[in-house]
Protein backbone atom coordinates (compact mmCIF):
# COMPACT_ATOMS: atom_id res chain seq x y z
CA UNK A 1 0.00 0.00 0.00
CA UNK A 2 1.19 3.51 -0.82
CA UNK A 3 0.93 6.09 1.97
CA UNK A 4 -1.44 8.90 1.20
CA UNK A 5 0.80 11.68 2.61
CA UNK A 6 3.98 10.89 0.66
CA UNK A 7 6.15 13.86 -0.45
CA UNK A 8 7.89 13.95 -3.77
CA UNK A 9 10.25 16.87 -3.01
CA UNK A 10 11.31 19.59 -0.59
CA UNK A 11 9.01 22.27 0.72
CA UNK A 12 9.68 25.91 0.03
CA UNK A 13 10.60 26.46 3.68
CA UNK A 14 13.21 23.68 3.60
CA UNK A 15 14.80 25.14 0.47
CA UNK A 16 14.91 28.62 2.01
CA UNK A 17 16.54 27.30 5.20
CA UNK A 18 19.14 25.42 3.15
CA UNK A 19 19.88 28.57 1.11
CA UNK A 20 20.26 30.64 4.29
CA UNK A 21 22.76 28.12 5.71
CA UNK A 22 24.77 28.14 2.47
CA UNK A 23 24.74 31.98 2.39
CA UNK A 24 26.03 32.18 5.97
CA UNK A 25 28.79 29.68 5.18
CA UNK A 26 29.83 31.65 2.07
CA UNK A 27 29.84 34.93 4.00
CA UNK A 28 32.08 33.38 6.69
CA UNK A 29 34.43 32.04 4.02
CA UNK A 30 34.69 35.44 2.31
CA UNK A 31 35.41 37.11 5.65
CA UNK A 32 38.15 34.59 6.41
CA UNK A 33 39.72 35.16 2.98
CA UNK A 34 39.62 38.93 3.50
CA UNK A 35 41.31 38.68 6.90
CA UNK A 36 43.93 36.32 5.46
CA UNK A 37 44.72 38.65 2.54
CA UNK A 38 44.94 41.64 4.88
CA UNK A 39 47.29 39.74 7.20
CA UNK A 40 49.51 38.70 4.31
CA UNK A 41 49.72 42.30 3.07
CA UNK A 42 50.62 43.57 6.56
CA UNK A 43 53.28 40.85 6.90
CA UNK A 44 54.78 41.84 3.54
CA UNK A 45 54.95 45.48 4.65
CA UNK A 46 56.64 44.58 7.95
CA UNK A 47 59.09 42.30 6.17
CA UNK A 48 60.08 45.00 3.67
CA UNK A 49 60.34 47.57 6.48
CA UNK A 50 62.69 45.28 8.41
CA UNK A 51 64.84 44.87 5.31
CA UNK A 52 64.96 48.65 4.90
CA UNK A 53 66.02 49.10 8.54
CA UNK A 54 68.70 46.39 8.21
CA UNK A 55 69.98 48.00 5.01
CA UNK A 56 70.18 51.43 6.67
CA UNK A 57 72.08 50.06 9.67
CA UNK A 58 74.48 48.18 7.38
CA UNK A 59 74.97 51.33 5.30
CA UNK A 60 75.83 53.38 8.41
CA UNK A 61 78.38 50.76 9.44
CA UNK A 62 79.93 50.55 5.97
CA UNK A 63 80.22 54.35 5.81
CA UNK A 64 81.86 54.20 9.26
CA UNK A 65 79.38 56.90 10.27
CA UNK A 66 79.65 58.27 13.80
CA UNK A 67 76.98 60.99 13.92
CA UNK A 68 76.32 63.26 16.87
CA UNK A 69 73.46 62.26 19.17
CA UNK A 70 70.07 63.22 17.79
CA UNK A 71 67.52 62.20 15.21
CA UNK A 72 67.45 62.17 11.43
CA UNK A 73 64.71 61.15 9.01
CA UNK A 74 65.26 60.13 5.42
CA UNK A 75 63.51 58.11 2.74
CA UNK A 76 64.42 54.42 2.55
CA UNK A 77 62.21 52.90 -0.13
CA UNK A 78 62.13 49.13 -0.26
CA UNK A 79 60.43 47.34 -3.13
CA UNK A 80 57.07 48.95 -3.86
CA UNK A 81 56.92 50.72 -0.48
CA UNK A 82 57.89 54.36 -0.04
CA UNK A 83 59.23 53.96 3.50
CA UNK A 84 60.78 56.57 5.77
CA UNK A 85 63.61 55.64 8.13
CA UNK A 86 63.98 57.54 11.37
CA UNK A 87 67.41 57.15 12.96
CA UNK A 88 68.00 57.98 16.59
CA UNK A 89 71.62 58.23 17.73
CA UNK A 90 72.50 58.07 21.44
CA UNK A 91 75.70 58.27 23.42
CA UNK A 92 76.87 55.17 25.27
CA UNK A 93 79.01 54.73 28.38
CA UNK A 94 81.98 54.09 26.08
CA UNK A 95 82.57 57.26 24.06
CA UNK A 96 83.83 55.21 21.10
CA UNK A 97 80.38 53.81 20.43
CA UNK A 98 76.99 55.21 19.47
CA UNK A 99 73.71 53.40 19.91
CA UNK A 100 71.52 53.75 16.82
CA UNK A 101 67.86 52.83 16.55
CA UNK A 102 66.37 52.70 13.05
CA UNK A 103 62.58 52.81 12.75
CA UNK A 104 61.03 52.16 9.33
CA UNK A 105 57.48 53.26 8.61
CA UNK A 106 55.21 54.45 5.86
CA UNK A 107 54.94 58.25 5.65
CA UNK A 108 52.70 59.40 8.52
CA UNK A 109 52.05 55.77 9.41
CA UNK A 110 52.88 53.52 12.35
CA UNK A 111 56.34 52.04 12.83
CA UNK A 112 56.53 48.78 10.90
CA UNK A 113 60.02 47.73 12.01
CA UNK A 114 62.55 48.83 14.60
CA UNK A 115 66.17 47.76 14.75
CA UNK A 116 68.94 48.79 17.15
CA UNK A 117 72.68 48.45 16.89
CA UNK A 118 76.03 50.02 17.68
CA UNK A 119 78.28 52.23 15.57
CA UNK A 120 81.96 52.60 16.38
CA UNK A 121 84.52 55.31 15.87
CA UNK A 122 87.33 52.79 16.24
CA UNK A 123 89.31 51.89 13.12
Amino acid sequence: MIPTHAQDGFTLLEVLVALAIVAIALAATLRALGVSASGAHAMQQRSLALQAAENRLAELRLLRAFPAPGRTVEPCAQGPLALVCEQEFQRTVNGSFRMVTVRARLAQGPVLAELSGLLSSLP
